[in-house]
């Protein structure tokens, strides 16, 4: 409603501007000043002072008196106040606003005509995920979720690295050393039994004498170069390793939950030939030249100082040479790319671009959206030097801190009769592991994160359980006057379209315009205007792959929402007003439990 509202105001503005001969570009058509009462509000006056030699004040005031409101439908007055010309919505924005929150996919857009595929977490198979990479995944999956509910087809896809040459130590460490040189996993799982073969043998290179090393030296070479070469036995050698660690990585990342489409395996692009093909066209390029036996690229102009070597001096690719293949099977399958990257990857993701722009294709269809490391108070975290805190210890953390919150807050009677104990385990999954997503998602990407117990779990802040409260408590009274449909809706399922939507994304209403007109308290209108920008969230969120903004967003909701819970009783109100008080807190229901959705964070319906 947000959306049709927001054009409904420019569509009059653009035609006030053009009546008076003044440009209809930049309409400054936002969110107005918390000091302006209005839904939207436009800074317009401000441009165009200078040009119609008046000031903001007289220049509002002309543009106001020659905006026609006829063919609007859900613009009801333009005011103005001081420069700004003021846009208050129609009964009937609030009517569709109710009507379109009342169903359960709320939120989802008109479906776009474009796929995208969103590359995101594919961390080195060399062991469990640690929590230094944990923003990868959960930023990925956040962003592939907002654009799968903006409307756009999109997969998901983890790429493997499977031919480097720490996979080749690692092999060849898994192939060489026995149980008995190794300690006790610190899991049974496939990924922590075997990351102690990687470790080892990058231990035995640093201390092992001249002669051992070499001979280690030469048997990973070997491994490469069968790899390069295609060969089917290198391939299977490296897989047995990779496969198993791949798999018990994805446990953990199944907990989060983040989920993929298709792991694309590096070593597809060698043994298909396309990074063959791509070094012969880079070589025949003018921007190729050869530096003691080794190809690079020159990218001066793309203002690149560093060189881009795309073939060793021993005929070997490196893994920026295979990504450029990956990426062009990337544009033939999909009209779009978006890579997650961490933000030491800055210098790799720009090569690649100016690569891939050398080789013909359009670098408008790949965009690289970077995240800065998620920190613990212990301190830094490697995989390498077998230390750090694994993802898996930060959710059971999680959890177990959750349980202790939650079982706190419950009293002995509902704890006894209502809720047994595999709900009190549900509940402190979802409230824990929503908590670290939240608490990570909710930052810009580019800022560092230092993970802290207090702020992410707290019920009274600016938290995923202080959200999650609201849904389970509008859940709560729901329940009470019978209203609560279905059971439990899984949070992580994919979402149905928006039932009675049309073309243009406006839900056709069937409220009562009366049950509109009861909802006349200051927080009663400002927890529906809060609920109808919804879908303008979700489109902008999509457009600037921001789902920081969805997160924000949720603690507005949730403020309108404990605003309106403590000032207008529903359960008890009159009851020509219950009615209409129950409808909005099915919407607010909706559309928390959505707005989570896209963040990844479980909605429940109770805590």
């Amino acid at each position: 409603m947000f959306i049709r509202l927001r054009e409904e105001a420019e569509d009059v503005l653009r035609e006030a501007l053009s009546s008076l001969s003044l440009p209809t570009t930049d309409l400054g058509i936002e969110e107005p000043p918390e000091n302006v009462p209005a839904v939207l509000a436009s800074s317009v006056a401000f441009r165009l002072a200078g040009e119609r030699g008046a000031p903001p004040p007289q220049v509002a005031s002309e543009v106001a008196s020659e905006i026609d409101l006829a063919e609007s439908d859900y613009l009801e007055e333009v005011s103005t106040q001081g420069p700004y010309l003021n846009f208050m919505p129609s009964e009937a924005y609030y009517a569709d606003t109710l009507e379109a929150a009342g169903e359960r996919g709320y939120g989802r857009l008109p479906a776009q005509d474009e796929s995208v595929v969103i590359e995101h977490t594919s961390a080195n198979p060399t062991g469990p995920v640690h929590v230094g990479r944990a923003r990868n995944p959960i930023v990925g999956d956040a962003i592939s979720r907002t654009l799968d509910l903006a409307g756009y087809d999109v997969a998901r896809h983890y790429y493997v690295n499977d031919a480097g040459r720490q996979i080749a130590l690692f092999t060849w460490a898994y192939e060489t050393f026995a149980e008995s040189d190794l300690p006790a996993p610190e899991r049974d799982r496939a990924d922590y039994d075997l990351v102690r073969y990687y470790r080892k043998g990058n231990s035995f290179l640093e201390t092992a004498n001249d002669e051992a090393r070499e001979e280690a030296e030469a048997e990973i070479e070997a491994l490469m170069q069968g790899l390069e070469a295609g060969e089917t036995e290198a391939y299977e050698r490296v897989s047995r390793v990779v496969d198993r660690v791949l798999g018990g990585m994805q446990t953990s990342l199944n907990r989060l939950p983040a989920t993929f489409e298709e792991f694309v395996k590096e070593t597809r692009f060698m043994r298909d030939g396309s990074t063959e093909a791509i070094v012969a066209r880079l070589e025949d390029s003018s921007y190729a030249e050869r530096e003691e036996g080794a190809w690079q690229l020159d990218l001066a102009e793309w203002d690149i100082e560093k060189p881009f070597v795309f073939l060793r001096s021993d005929g070997t690719s490196l893994y920026t040479t295979r990504d450029l293949a990956h990426h062009e099977w990337k544009f033939a399958n999909f009209d779009r790319a978006i890579t997650v990257l961490g933000e030491d990857q800055k210098l790799h993701a720009s090569q690649l671009e100016a690569a891939l722009e050398i080789l013909s294709n359009d670098p408008d269809r790949l965009t690289s959206t970077f995240y800065s490391w998620v920190n613990l108070p212990e301190g830094g975290m490697s995989t390498r030097e077998g230390t750090g805190v694994d993802l898996d210890d930060l959710l059971d953390e999680a959890t177990a801190r959750a349980r202790e919150e939650v079982e706190d807050r419950l009293d002995s009677r509902i704890r006894d009769d209502d809720l047994d104990e595999s709900d009190l385990s549900r509940i402190a999954r979802q409230v824990g592991i929503g908590a670290v997503r939240y608490d990570i998602v909710a930052k810009q990407p580019t800022k560092a994160i230092t993970f802290e117990w207090d702020r992410a779990l707290d019920f009274e802040a600016q938290s995923a359980p202080y959200v999650q409260y609201v849904h389970a408590r509008a859940c709560g009274i729901l329940a009470e006057a019978g209203r609560l449909e279905g059971s439990e809706r899984d949070p992580f399922a994919a979402l149905e379209s928006m039932p009675g939507t049309g073309e243009d994304g406006r839900a056709e209403s069937s409220v009562d315009t009366e049950a509109i007109d009861a909802l006349d308290t200051s927080e009663e209108r400002a927890l529906l205007e809060t609920i109808a920008r919804f879908p303008a969230v979700v489109e902008t969120a999509a457009e600037n792959l921001t789902p920081h903004t969805i997160a924000t967003y949720t603690r507005e909701v949730a403020e309108a929402f404990n605003a309106f819970y403590r000032e207008c009783p529903v359960l008890d109100a009159p009851e020509e007003l219950k009615e209409s008080r129950l409808a909005l807190v099915a919407a607010a229901r909706h559309t928390v439990a959505n707005a989570l959705w896209c963040l990844g964070v479980a909605a429940p319906e109770s805590m």
